[in-house]
Order: C-alpha cells, then sequence, then structure tokens
C-alpha cells in the first residue's frame, strides 16, 4: 500500500503541465561501479525502465547511446547502477535537453540488481516527476442513463486548470410511486492521474480521477459531490471512456429492480461531444 501510494503522489506531481502532445524522452544506457555489478545488470535494469515507460503508452522514447537522442530529445534519463554498503542502488537524473538542468533523481535500492525489478514502477513515476503528460479528460463529455421515465443526462467540461463546468447533471430519486428528477448545473476541481495501463483488482485501468462538485437545482444530496479515485477506461481513440467498479453518483432507487436494476444509479459511459 506504501508503495501504491508513493507511486500516485509522484504520477499526480507529474501532470503540473498539461499537454495532448507526448513528451519526448531520450533514455541512455545505465552506468555500473561497484563490486559483483556488471554491465549486463545495468543493461537488464536500463531495459526494463524502457519497457515500463513504453507500456504507458503516452512518452516519445529515444532510445540507446546515441548523441542524436540529445538533440532531438526534450528531457534525457541518464542513470547508474552502483553498491552502497550491502545494498545495490539504481539512480536515475532527469535533465532538460535544452538547459542541461536538472530537474529530478530517482532512487531505488535493494540487496540485489534483480530485486530492483519490483520496484520499477515507483522508479519511473519519480523518473518522470517533471514531465508533462496528456491530459485525455480534457475537453466536453456527456453521459446518458435511459430510465423510464426519461434520460437523465450529464453534461461535464474539464479544464486544463482542474477545475470543471458542470453544463447538467442530472438527479434523481424514486419511492413507491413518486420520482423526483432535477435538472443540476454547477460548477467544480478534479485530479488526473492517466497516463500508465495498470491492472487493479484483477481490472485493466487506464487511470483514476478524483473529483469534487458543487451543484444547483440538485437533489438536496448531490448538491456537494466528492469522489475519490475512480477507475476509468478510454477507448482507443480516446473518444469515449468508462468509469469501472464505480462512477457518478446521481440517484437513488427505492422501489427496487422493477424501476432500475440496482438502488443507486450513477454515470459511467462518457462521449466526447467538444
Amino acid at each position: 500500500m506504501k508503495k501504491t501510494a508513493f507511486a500516485l503522489m509522484f504520477l499526480l506531481t507529474a501532470l503540473t503541465a498539461f499537454s495532448q502532445r507526448l513528451s519526448i524522452v531520450a533514455v541512455f544506457p545505465f552506468e555500473f561501479t561497484g563490486t559483483g555489478l556488471t554491465a549486463g545488470d545495468a543493461a537488464s535494469l536500463t531495459d526494463q525502465l524502457i519497457t515500463e515507460l513504453n507500456s504507458w503508452g503516452t512518452l516519445n522514447l529515444l532510445i540507446g547511446d546515441n548523441p542524436e537522442n540529445a538533440k532531438n530529445a526534450e528531457y534525457l534519463v541518464r542513470g547508474q547502477l552502483a553498491r552502497q554498503s550491502n545494498q545495490v542502488v539504481l539512480t536515475a537524473t532527469t535533465y532538460d535537453a535544452k538547459t542541461n538542468k536538472a530537474l529530478n533523481t530517482a532512487k531505488a535500492q535493494a540487496d540485489t540488481p534483480a530485486a530492483l525489478s519490483s520496484q520499477m514502477f515507483v522508479f519511473a513515476a519519480q523518473v518522470t516527476e517533471n514531465v508533462p503528460f496528456p491530459n485525455y479528460l480534457l475537453g466536453k463529455w456527456r453521459a446518458v442513463i435511459n430510465m423510464d421515465d426519461g434520460p437523465l443526462t450529464c453534461i461535464l467540461e474539464f479544464r486544463s486548470n482542474r477545475t470543471i463546468i458542470v453544463e447538467r447533471y442530472d438527479t434523481w430519486e424514486h419511492r413507491g410511486d413518486n420520482a423526483l428528477r432535477y435538472q443540476g448545473f454547477g460548477t467544480g476541481a478534479y485530479s488526473y492521474w492517466g497516463h500508465a495501463r495498470r491492472t487493479v483488482r484483477g481490472v485493466p485501468v487506464d487511470g483514476f480521477v478524483t473529483i469534487n462538485l458543487k451543484l444547483e437545482d440538485a437533489l438536496p444530496k448531490y448538491t456537494a459531490l466528492s469522489q475519490s479515485r475512480l477507475n476509468l477506461n478510454f477507448d482507443e481513440e480516446k473518444n469515449n471512456f468508462e468509469l469501472v467498479s464505480a462512477g457518478f453518483s446521481c440517484g437513488d432507487n427505492f422501489s427496487g429492480p422493477s424501476v432500475y436494476p440496482s438502488s443507486a444509479v450513477a454515470y459511467t459511459q462518457f462521449t466526447k461531444i467538444q
């Protein structure tokens, strides 16, 4: 749990600047120094970092000890494998390619080079702490839930400053023979981590989103809505996303499955409309 929280902290920090273009990162072969360490150890860990970063699909990587890579990249990653006392320590510094200024340094340590493999996701998150990643949530999205008494609609605009414009947020309640429906609107804020596909409890996940909404003309229960770390998946074109395991809550069904399959109603399927 500590490792996961640590990784997410770095990944969220990495999103200080939003961009839809992929950052160009050159990863150079790691050097090595110290008793019992080999060029093969350093090469293996370099390859593992590259494999991890490539799996995210949101970086343009330049690989190998080619001087042209330094000229064409925006960020440079140079690392070293070393022995300190009875520990093996892997460090990597990320540089701004234009200024050659060191932006941050990642560090991992273990008893053996092979044991560093289990830390590679966290290590990669540290390496990219100051590298901008694309925010695929940017834009206006719509979700619709078809109910017997008419559709519920949600329209949210996610902005680059991490605010949300809530153009529409229908809330709904069914109790006995009575249904209440409000067409709300408002504002909000969000945090988004979404540049590394992971498997969470056996489910592939493209990222996580946390939202805080302040709604007007909504059912009282939903005037202040906060939901944390909802898992989401995008389609290949990034024109649709699905919230998996949970959604943006919008209604309650107290009348049983004859009215709606579940007691809670939530927006889960979103399509980009702008």
